[in-house]
């Protein structure tokens, strides 16, 4: 049995899908999981329903996800930080202190979209922030980061109900560590930017944390539960989230580089991070406060 979740923020985008979704499904049976969310369940290939759905639905600006019944509500988050919980990547942000931040963020770009190699663009983009205080990461906290739509609910909605939740990211500690507390996660992983004195060294740590130790992390925290990979939902916008995304049961595409989105179990274009809690079947009256 699968399931097929549709989601939107707009009114009549999500009842125009809903119909689509209804004859894809062969069903006229729909369960309202809250204003912007609709279920429905079909039987068949996964894939070649996913095609049909995503086809019948690509004019309208909604988001879908068909994935089997069974299992869809995960007990393992593992989530990418930037452009993903958070609204930015903070290293572009960093490196407009320091004055870079057009040459920074055309590096950036190309690693997210898979153009070049995670941990050797991060040396290089770490290396143009040498010299920089050390005070300009908290100030590009205070005044950079915000956590996108839906995130705290999201993460808390899980842990509250029973989920163990993982932020783990190619960026750096200072940042997850703050975005963890502030989103409601219970652990975080990321490089580590090294200082001399009070600036910057140029240098991050090593080993890198980047797409492969993402799958890593993954599956330490999985087995470290008990569980396999199948239970875990992975979220992610870029290249080296890649290989924790295809490795969940359920990985998730945030707003992505179209590497990524070609990969992943289901897309989100549209609504915002509060959509995977109705992809996992969760009602909008069960989402944390």
């Amino acid at each position: 049995m699968l399931s097929l979740t549709i989601v939107s923020s707009d009114p009549s985008a999500l009842a125009a899908g809903l119909d689509v979704l209804r004859g894809v499904a062969r069903t006229d049976q729909a369960a309202k999981l809250g204003a912007q969310a609709f279920d429905l369940t079909a039987d068949g290939d996964r894939a070649e329903v996913r095609a049909a759905a995503e086809a019948a639905l690509a004019s309208l600006p909604v988001d879908v996800c068909v994935q089997p019944t069974e299992g869809r509500r995960k007990r393992l988050l593992v989530a990418d930080m930037d452009s993903t919980i958070i609204g930015c990547e903070c290293i572009d942000e960093l490196a407009d202190y320091a004055g870079v931040k057009a040459e920074i963020a055309e590096i950036t770009e190309r690693a997210m979209r898979g153009e070049l190699a995670f941990e050797g663009a991060l040396r290089e983009r770490v290396g143009r922030l040498k010299g920089l205080n050390r005070a300009a990461l908290q100030t590009c906290y205070d005044e950079r980061v915000r956590l996108n739509p839906g995130a705290e609910v999201l993460v808390k909605t899980m842990a509250a109900h029973g989920a163990r939740c993982v932020l783990v990211s190619g960026g750096f500690t200072f940042f997850t560590s703050r975005v963890a507390v502030a989103a409601g996660f219970h652990d975080n992983r990321a490089n580590t930017l090294l200082e001399e004195g009070d600036a910057l060294s140029g240098l991050v740590g090593e080993p890198i944390l980047g797409r492969e130790a993402k799958l890593a992390a993954l599956q330490e925290e999985a087995a470290a539960l008990g569980l396999t990979p199948e239970a875990a939902l992975a979220i992610g916008d870029g290249a080296n989230d890649l290989a924790m995304i295809e490795a969940a049961g359920l990985g998730v595409a945030y707003r992505a580089k179209p590497v990524v989105a070609a990969q992943a179990d289901a897309r989100v274009d549209h609504a915002d991070l509060t959509a995977m809690l109705y992809f996992q079947g969760y009602r909008a009256e069960e989402f944390a406060a």
